[in-house]
């Protein structure tokens, strides 16, 4: 019997967007016995880009999570770097959930002694900050750069390779050669186009962080492990309605 995983999609988009988002794993990186399933969220976010869409991703997120159990999924992966709505689906469910931001910064932790985060703009920068600051991460961090592009959240980077390549080249040049990173983590599951292309030019490890989650969802779910429930603990007066409400 396949376990099912629902990876969830933080901007609402239709099916070329999602399909778009899904093309980060190719089949020959899913192992025998494992769905991943691309699901977008009903309605929330546009770019991530300020508090208030930080919030509505929260929610967003957490929403299209919350049923996950009931719908037979084995575990859920949340497709973007600033972790929305892990803390409180990891609450909410008993099933392992899992996000890339987590995820990308400790493995390369483990990769190197500092990691630099190479993202599209600077309006995400609080999303790092954010995260970073939550896993007690800034010790290990080299630096956070951009390349001042605004994004594309449906088409991600198609069309753009010629110069947006460059530009992240570039950039996580000047990352290790004056920030002393030793790793580069992509900053955003939407440049998972990116990534063959700054592994083969660039002299230390480069990290998709879709990737690193969903594999981890994988390994969780063969060895049996999820979340603590100690440290998230489920809420003794749920009210799950409220959520869903927000979807409708």
């Amino acid at each position: 019997m396949s376990s099912r995983i629902k990876i969830i999609v933080p901007i609402p988009m239709g099916a070329d967007g999602v399909a778009a988002r899904a093309s980060q794993l190719p089949a020959h990186l899913v192992l025998p016995g494992f769905v991943p399933e691309f699901v977008s969220v009903a309605k929330g976010a546009a770019l991530g880009d300020s508090a208030y869409d930080m919030l509505l991703m929260d929610f967003a997120v957490a929403e299209a999570g919350m049923r996950a159990q009931q719908e037979g999924y084995a575990a859920v992966c949340i497709d973007t770097v600033s972790d929305s709505g892990l803390a409180a689906l990891r609450s909410r469910l008993d099933i392992p959930v899992i996000a890339p931001g987590q995820a990308a910064f400790h493995v390369a932790s483990m990769l190197g002694k500092k990691f630099s985060i190479l993202t599209m703009w600077d309006e995400w920068f609080p999303l790092y900050e954010k995260v970073l600051t939550e896993y007690r991460l800034w010790p290990r961090v080299a630096s956070l750069r951009s390349i001042k592009t605004r994004p594309d959240l449906e088409e991600l980077l198609a069309g753009k390779e010629e110069v947006v390549f460059k530009k992240l080249e570039a950039e996580a040049h000047r990352a290790i050669e004056e920030d002393g990173a030793d790793v580069i983590v992509l900053g955003s599951t939407t440049m998972h186009q990116s990534h063959a292309y700054l592994a083969g030019c660039l002299p230390v490890p480069v990290i998709n962080p879709g990737q690193v989650a969903y594999k981890l969802c994988e390994m969780f779910l063969t060895l049996g492990l999820r979340h603590s429930k100690k440290a998230y603990p489920a809420p003794q007066a749920p009210n799950d309605a409220v959520y869903h409400g927000f979807a409708n």
